[in-house]
């Protein structure tokens, strides 16, 4: 870290990093030479910093306007770079002018900050940014050198890419403008090619995820009430030091935080349902360490910087298989490990493969009396292959002819197939 200003290395030796990420040696020196830069990693591979290190040894406190644009597809994440950067502003000797943008705050007192003096950095959502910078006129970007776009696929996921599209026209063609993203979705190809000249790519998506230190567990079940019932077994067998829940659906992320808070265990839901302050609240408690265990969606826990989460839990496989290497990367973050345990049916053996092929060491496992077991799926794929085989023809003609057999033979086949 002694190639960055002293203030920045006062900062990161603060929060104990003892070495750039991967994804940090990669993306700094490009953005050092004021490269546009489209990056792809997993979540937990220091993105944040990556830009941050660069905005900061870039920044010349003397000028007056605005220098660094970040967009931030949800409130959560726009307030965590926001400490970050506050973080590492005070180190500095010189006041560092760092805003945040989003929905819910204090609209005129914003205005009259803004008529009196423009921020060095500003943080936000593209719908707030975009109110203030196309509808207002109140935000002056510009002449703003640098442009981060953050979890640009969750943002297009979400509907910001107009927004986006509109800030980017606002600001300076020859702006340098840097994309992060878990993956580069086909599109946003369109904004890309249009504002992005000559771009730098920078691709650890499959490299980060599987370079973590995670173990892989997984837990087949027959049905819904089996999958409940593995669910309190593994929770009785780990002790996390927090764990986090996935789940596809969000009734069945409140019916779980129902019978989890029933067992007498610190825990919350995440999901889009709650209302903003609730929101805020949970996030607020959880960084507390008030609670054990989380129970989120995907789009409401994606990109959130939780600290000490060791245990994750899929009670689903994602529908979209990407969404798994963004679960699985809140945990072994950082030098740390951790366990990645998913619940699955007969009908989920595709997409375990396919995670196979992408390079994820899986291992079947079960619980019982409290105990991990080594489970061969194999054996009973070819149990199952058995069975099929010895059944395609249970009906046998009788050996002797009797009265009515064809009669009897037919409905035996039409009770078959009902």
């Amino acid at each position: 870290m002694k190639q960055f200003k002293q203030p920045i290395q006062k900062a990161t030796e603060d929060l104990g990093f003892k070495q750039l990420t991967d994804i940090q040696k990669r993306v700094i020196p490009l953005a050092l030479r004021h490269h546009s830069i489209i990056a792809t990693s997993a979540t937990g591979t220091g993105k944040s910093h990556a830009f941050l290190i660069p905005i900061f040894e870039m920044i010349d406190v003397e000028l007056k306007h605005v220098q660094a644009v970040i967009l931030s597809p949800t409130r959560e994440l726009a307030k965590q770079i926001h400490d970050m950067a506050v973080h590492m502003a005070s180190f500095f000797d010189t006041p560092i002018n760092i805003q945040r943008y989003t929905g819910g705050q204090d609209r005129p007192k914003e205005l009259e900050k803004l008529s009196k003096q423009q921020p060095h950095i500003i943080i936000g959502t593209p719908g707030k940014i975009h109110d203030l910078v196309v509808h207002n006129h109140s935000l002056k970007i510009y002449h703003a050198p640098l442009l981060v776009i953050d979890e640009a696929d969750m943002a297009l996921e979400i509907g910001f890419l107009d927004d986006i599209h509109r800030i980017t026209s606002a600001m300076n063609p020859k702006t340098q403008i840097m994309v992060f993203s878990a993956t580069i979705p086909q599109k946003l190809q369109p904004f890309l090619k249009q504002f992005l000249s000559q771009p730098k790519m920078v691709d650890l998506s499959q490299t980060s995820a599987q370079s973590l230190d995670i173990e892989h567990r997984f837990i087949r079940v027959n049905t819904e009430q089996d999958k409940r019932d593995k669910l309190l077994a593994i929770v009785d067998a780990i002790s996390p030091y927090m764990a986090m829940i996935f789940i596809n659906k969000k009734e069945d992320i409140d019916d779980v935080v129902k019978v989890l808070y029933q067992k007498g265990i610190k825990v919350t839901p995440l999901h889009g349902g709650l209302e903003a302050r609730k929101r805020k609240q949970v996030l607020r408690e959880v960084m507390q360490l008030s609670y054990q265990y989380i129970v989120a969606s995907d789009i409401a826990a994606r990109g959130l910087d939780i600290e000490g989460v060791s245990h994750i839990i899929n009670y689903d496989i994602p529908h979209d298989l990407e969404f798994y290497t963004h679960r699985i990367g809140r945990t072994g973050r950082m030098g740390h490990s951790g366990v990645a345990i998913t619940l699955y049916k007969d009908r989920d053996l595709d997409a375990i493969e396919t995670l196979k092929h992408t390079g994820f060491k899986i291992v079947f496992k079960d619980i019982r009396n409290g105990q991990w077991i080594d489970k061969d799926p194999d054996k009973r794929k070819k149990r199952i292959n058995t069975q099929i085989e010895t059944t395609k023809h249970p009906i046998k003609k009788p050996k002797q002819i009797k009265p009515n057999y064809k009669k009897k033979l037919k409905s035996q086949q039409k009770k078959r197939n009902y």
